[in-house]
Formats: structure tokens, C-alpha cells, sequence
């Protein structure tokens, strides 16, 4: 029972051109021309000193994640300042995976050498369709042109790159969805985020629902898809992610395992094991939501809290069970500090209800787990 040897960091860049109506992170339409990205960025490394000083043992940097909001809308120059501050207190090995989510918009496309210069080595492309119909009712402020031009150029400077794709777009007919799909497998990547849209409360969407396709269209959406990818050499790994051989994403990985990771930008998450008195405990954090009040803040933290015993199995399984093929079962002690008895039963009844594989060395739902996942899920509760 150990705490886990590696910590991931996220960092939010909370701004974007403008808002998508179906967007319910913690992203903010840009006002004016220019960024505060230096005084951003002294806010981002003064965070990451206040959380460095709360971790009591070395950790090694297993990847870095900067998402938004839209991080490509900042300067390569802000995002090398911000890797090298971050390096000089967590290191960061050649093997480390540092990822940066950019939009396919010309202005961002002209600074992709930088960021590879920068040392960003996997990029993030938030496509969403190459339609321009859909591009347009998802409030999208790139065309299908520039989309394709963007894969075509980040997958040459890149060593990965992930292309985001949405499906079930509004009024979209199956073979649309399955257009957009194949154009994105016959760009090359190795990596696809393919997943289906949702109306989340506090969108302009939820306020306002499209029309979207009926379960019928999106279920055969998801089968015929599903197999495209599967002819193409992509291997589902997880509820929405899809990657050819090796190339699955290292810093979600972290996540879907329940490993450590601390969240640095407004509005940012964290979760860090710590060992108190021989006892694994497990701390989360969430910082200020605001850009304005985050900025300011000397200490931008808003909540910190321990994470109750009997939360920590239901928070394990719901990460662990979005992985296709689950994880050890012998992960759930190294994570939690809780020994598996702690779950005998749910697990008994997980697997004599058919959602979980009668295997005891693995956590790993069944085909029918996988397509009743939320069922399989409230049985940890």
C-alpha cells in the first residue's frame, strides 16, 4: 500500500475567443485584443509553489496537461515561460507528456512550430466536425477547411495528436457523422476523442436544446463508428477515446487509474495522496473560478478538503470503470489505502448481475457493464 510514484499537473487557461453554446467548462469569452499572459502565468507558478510546498516527498512529473478554455489563444514565448518555471520545481524528463489543447483557427495555427519549440510534444485539436453546417450550430469559430489544414500541420510537427470529433450534432444524419469520422481517420492521427454530445446544465443548449438525432440514429452512429475505427487500427480504451498501438493518452491514463494530480488556473481541480501517520489520506482542491479574482489572489485556492472513506471507492470505480478493459484489482488499495473487502459485496453483486468480469484479480466491466455503465456504477454507491 503505497502512494502512488508519479503526479500529473493540469493547468487551466481559462480564456477563449467565444463561448460554445454547449460548453460547460469554466472558459471565458476573450473581451479585449490582448491576453494578461505574463501576469497570468506569475499566478499560474506562484499556484503551483503553494501546492508544491503541501506534497511531503518527491514525486516524479508524469505529464503535463494545458487546457481551457482556449491555451493556444496565448503566445508560444507564454507557454515556454510557463514549462520552464514549471520544470525548475517538478522537473520534467524527456519522457514526460505535455499536452496543449488548441483550436484549428488560422491565428492559432501559425504558432504551432512554437509550441513545438516550446516543448509541447502532443497536441490537442478541438475539431468537432468538418462540417461547416455543424461548426456553425455548435457556435464554432473555425470552418472545415481550416480544420483539415490544422490536423494536416500539427500531425507534421508533432510527435502525438489527439483530434476531438463530436457525434449526434444537431439535426446531423448518420452518414454525416460517419463522413467526419472517416475524414478524421485519413488525416492520421493516433490518438481520437470521439464522443457524443451532450446538452450539460448551465449551456446556452440546455437553455435552448437543438434538435438532435433520435436514440435509434445515435445508437447506430456509435456501432457503425465504432467499427470504422476498429478497420482503421484504433483500439477503444476508454468510454470516448480511441488510440492506435501505444499511443494512448498518458496524462488521462493518470486519471482513469486514479492517480495524482494537481490542478494549477482558475477554476482548476486536484487531487494529491498524501501519507498522514502511516494512513494513505486523499486531499482535493479547487481553485478561485473567476480569472479577475484568481489573478488577484495571493493564495487562489477555494476549497480544500479531505476525501470522506466512504466516497473514495465509489470516486475509484468511477474513473477505473471508464477504462475498456478495467485495471488490477490489486490498484484499488495501492489508490485508496482501503482494503478490497471494503467492497465485497457490491463487487459480489456487480458480477452475478453480468456487469463486471468474474475474474478476481481485475476491475473490468462486461460488454453489457460497459452499455450499462451508470447501472454497474450505483452499486458502489
Amino acid at each position: 500500500m503505497t502512494v502512488p510514484a508519479t503526479l500529473s499537473l493540469y493547468v487551466h487557461i481559462p480564456w477563449c475567443i467565444r463561448k460554445c453554446p454547449y460548453c460547460d467548462f469554466n472558459s471565458h469569452a476573450q473581451r479585449d485584443e490582448s491576453l494578461p499572459e505574463n501576469e497570468y502565468i506569475d499566478a499560474l507558478i506562484r499556484d503551483l509553489t503553494f501546492e508544491m510546498n503541501r506534497i511531503n516527498s518527491p514525486r516524479g512529473l508524469h505529464s503535463i496537461f494545458i487546457g481551457g478554455g482556449t491555451p493556444s489563444l496565448f503566445s508560444a514565448a507564454a507557454i515556454h515561460r510557463l514549462l520552464q518555471q514549471i520544470d525548475q520545481q517538478m522537473p520534467i524528463s524527456s519522457s514526460t507528456e505535455i499536452t496543449l489543447e488548441a483550436n484549428p483557427g488560422t491565428f492559432e495555427q501559425q504558432k504551432f512550430a512554437g509550441f513545438r519549440a516550446a516543448g509541447v510534444n502532443r497536441l490537442s485539436l478541438g475539431i468537432q466536425s468538418f462540417h461547416d453546417t455543424q461548426l456553425k450550430a455548435l457556435g464554432r469559430v473555425h470552418n472545415a477547411e481550416n480544420a483539415i489544414q490544422a490536423a494536416t500541420s500539427a500531425i507534421k510537427l508533432f510527435d502525438r495528436v489527439n483530434l476531438d470529433l463530436m457525434h449526434g450534432l444537431p439535426e446531423q444524419q448518420t452518414q454525416q457523422a460517419l463522413k467526419d469520422l472517416q475524414q478524421a481517420i485519413d488525416l492520421g492521427p493516433e490518438h481520437l476523442s470521439w464522443y457524443q454530445l451532450t446538452l450539460e446544465p448551465n449551456t446556452e443548449f440546455h437553455a435552448r436544446p437543438p434538435l438532435l438525432p433520435v436514440d435509434e440514429a445515435l445508437w447506430e452512429i456509435q456501432e457503425q463508428g465504432q467499427e470504422l475505427l476498429s478497420l482503421a487500427g484504433f483500439q477503444q480504451y476508454e468510454i470516448s477515446a480511441y488510440a492506435r498501438q501505444g499511443a494512448v493518452s498518458q496524462h488521462n491514463m493518470n486519471y482513469w487509474t486514479f492517480g495524482d494530480y494537481i490542478g494549477i488556473g482558475a477554476g482548476a481541480h486536484g487531487k494529491v495522496s498524501h501519507r498522514d501517520s502511516g494512513r494513505l489520506r486523499i486531499e482535493r482542491h479547487q481553485k478561485q473560478r473567476q480569472p479577475k479574482g484568481y489573478l488577484q489572489a495571493l493564495n487562489p485556492t477555494q476549497q480544500r478538503e479531505w476525501v470522506d472513506e466512504d466516497e473514495l471507492a465509489f470516486e475509484f470505480m468511477l474513473n477505473a470503470l471508464r477504462l475498456y478493459h478495467g485495471v488490477p484489482a490489486g490498484l484499488f488499495s495501492e489508490r485508496t489505502g482501503l482494503s478490497l473487502d471494503r467492497i465485497h459485496k457490491p463487487l459480489a453483486l456487480a458480477r452475478a448481475k453480468g456487469l463486471l468480469v468474474d475474474n478476481p484479480d481485475r476491475l473490468e466491466p462486461t460488454p453489457q457493464g460497459r452499455l450499462f455503465l451508470n447501472d454497474l456504477l450505483e452499486l458502489f454507491l
